[in-house]
């Protein structure tokens, strides 16, 4: 049947009302032939019907192309004409029709734009502020979303420049110096940004620190001086267990495994953020902290365990913390940003604590030279460090309240150390009783002052206080199974009551703030520093320009020189970046 529907001009200006169809379900009875019989008429309106349905519609790319051309016949359904225009008059213009595209099986179902933040299957509104600290760094995703055969949506410029510029640029250590401040270069200076969304809670592996080891010294130390009570024959009226060594030394296998597993996830996962811990001048120190604790389960093995342990094992374990002393030393010593002067800080015992340790395995399993050899390099480097603690540069910030619990770090070398050559020599002679002496004199000296130790918020830093405390305990026993008196086992007593109430109140702590109250691992602002200063502070002088600088500029910054100190670095006036008053401690 013929259509003899005048079609409209494209240009003649119409209301959305006028025209049947256009965005709307009202029928409108002008849009069909008035002369059609009745059964065709319902056959049109059941089309019409399936029209507000269907999304095949064929429509070319310019209605101005297609403007000369025939008006073809535009099938829906199964094939049923809705209009024909074959009627040998050629219509002067071509008529478009908006049609709606409700819901329906007949198309693609169409997306609510105001529920895109909540459509889990829409990846274009996911918070794409941590993938520069993703090991993969999206990388992995776009190449699995192409084998799946969905593209990835392009990435706004500004968010893909941030993310090839952390993926392809390392953090020079001049620039924790700059945009950090405080003892433990925690802080982050006011005129400074961070990388990541301040608005909110970091995933969970990037609040994970490797401080939270601290948590597994403590705990495996225990079972050292709970092994050591059971055993030495100056402690036997005690009448203590090996049991409590067994549990302990469970506990600590567990914990070790959990704190590890967790870090090691963070490794695989956020690779960035570890890099930037370990190129932290402060945090490097507590990658000693793993090996220790596995020191420690190899000491502290209960006896039902086994008796002996294999002498490759001591291999296996002092391999990373040589490896790790080399470098670090070696930093201390060549000077630059991290040179001990620099970075000197309590933490910086854990470095040096270490040597004792694996020291006192190694001659516990019957080596000689290995032991002596760990045991001289960590006496040399550990009366490095004193002196340098002790004599307080005027550069140097004092500690806060937060930090003065790793004051007790002074105690813990000293303690191991005593044991060690103790070991070593065979027998508790004078070299092992001037270091116990020297651990001693310290612990009381921190242990007089109530003060100093209270009035600040529980964090990780607390554990500092376990593993020195437990130190001295245990070099107590073995100097009274040399001096066995009233004195000394009274001392015993008091250092290995006192160490044990300190771990059981942390860790009933550590749970509480952890599975509680959950403020135990805030935002850890010291990894989210931006690799570049701010546009403001552009007028400065920084050491760090010369790494990525031109050689003119390299020249010019060597010329530089202040008129007090040529030497720009070690001048107190000069903008080095360790200049500032706020400098490590």
């Amino acid at each position: 049947m013929e259509n003899s529907e005048e079609m409209p001009s494209l240009i003649r200006r119409l209301s959305s009302n006028d025209l049947a169809g256009f965005d709307t379900v009202k029928e409108d009875s002008s849009f069909h032939d008035q002369n059609q019989p009745p059964m065709e008429a319902e056959m049109s309106n059941f089309i019409n019907h399936q029209r507000k349905c269907s999304v095949s519609i064929s429509m070319p790319s310019s209605p101005i192309q297609d403007h000369e051309k025939s008006t073809k016949r535009v099938l829906f359904g199964d094939g049923i004409p809705v209009s024909t225009a074959e009627s040998g008059v050629q219509p002067k213009k071509v008529k478009f029709h908006s049609q709606p595209m409700p819901r329906g099986s007949g198309g693609p179902e169409p997306v609510d734009i105001r529920g895109f933040p909540q459509h889990p299957g829409i990846k274009k509104f996911r918070d794409k502020r941590f993938d520069s600290f993703k090991t993969w760094s999206g990388k992995l995703e776009r190449q699995i979303s192409n084998i799946r055969g969905k593209p990835r949506e392009p990435e706004p410029e500004p968010e893909r420049g941030n993310v090839q510029k952390a993926e392809t640029e390392s953090i020079p250590v001049a620039r924790y110096f700059d945009a950090l401040q405080g003892p433990e270069l925690e802080t982050l200076r006011p005129s400074e940004q961070i990388v990541l969304p301040e608005d909110k809670t970091w995933p969970f592996l990037l609040r994970f620190p490797i401080s939270s080891f601290g948590i597994c010294l403590g705990v495996s130390s225990q079972a050292i001086m709970w092994k050591t009570l059971a055993t030495a024959p100056s402690t036997k009226f005690l009448h203590i267990s090996l049991t409590v060594n067994l549990v302990l030394w469970c506990i600590s296998v567990a914990l070790v495994a959990i704190v590890a597993s967790i870090y090691l996830v963070k490794v695989i996962l956020f690779f960035e953020a570890v890099r930037r811990e370990y190129y932290h001048p402060i945090r490097v120190n507590f990658f000693f902290a793993p090996w220790i604790s596995l020191l420690f389960l190899a000491i502290g093995v209960p006896p039902s365990v086994t008796q002996h342990l294999p002498p490759a094992l001591w291999y296996v374990l002092m391999a990373p913390i040589l490896c790790l002393e080399l470098k670090i030393y070696g930093q201390w010593m060549s000077g630059g940003q991290r040179r001990l002067s620099k970075v000197a800080n309590p933490s910086n015992h854990l470095s040096v604590v270490g040597n004792f340790v694996g020291a006192l395995l190694g001659a516990s399993m019957g080596l000689k030279e290995g032991p002596i050899f760990f045991f001289a390099v960590g006496l040399a480097h550990y009366a490095v460090l004193f002196v340098t603690l002790y004599q307080r540069l005027p550069t140097n910030a004092t500690l806060p309240k937060e930090l003065h619990p790793v004051f007790f770090l002074f105690v813990a070398a000293p303690s191991v150390a005593s044991m060690a050559w103790a070991r070593i020599q065979g027998s508790f002679d004078y070299g092992s009783r001037i270091a116990y002496f020297t651990a001693l004199f310290l612990y009381f000296s921190l242990a007089v002052r109530v003060n100093f130790f209270r009035g600040f918020k529980f964090s990780l830093a607390w554990w500092a206080y376990t593993f020195p405390m437990t130190g001295a305990a245990i070099a107590t026993i073995r100097y009274s199974s040399e001096v066995d008196n009233l004195v000394t086992q009274v001392l015993v007593v008091i250092f290995a009551a006192t160490a044990t109430l300190t771990v059981t109140a942390l860790l009933i702590s550590t749970i509480l703030h952890g599975f509680v109250l959950r403020d135990l691992f805030p935002n850890d602002i010291a990894i989210a520093i931006s690799d570049r200063k701010p546009k403001h502070h552009s007028n400065h002088r920084r050491w760090f320009h010369i790494r990525n600088g031109s050689t003119e500029e390299t020249e010019n910054y060597l010329k530089f020189a202040d008129s007090d100190c040529k030497d720009i670095e070690a001048s107190p006036t000069s903008n080095s970046p360790g200049s500032d008053s706020n400098q490590l401690s």
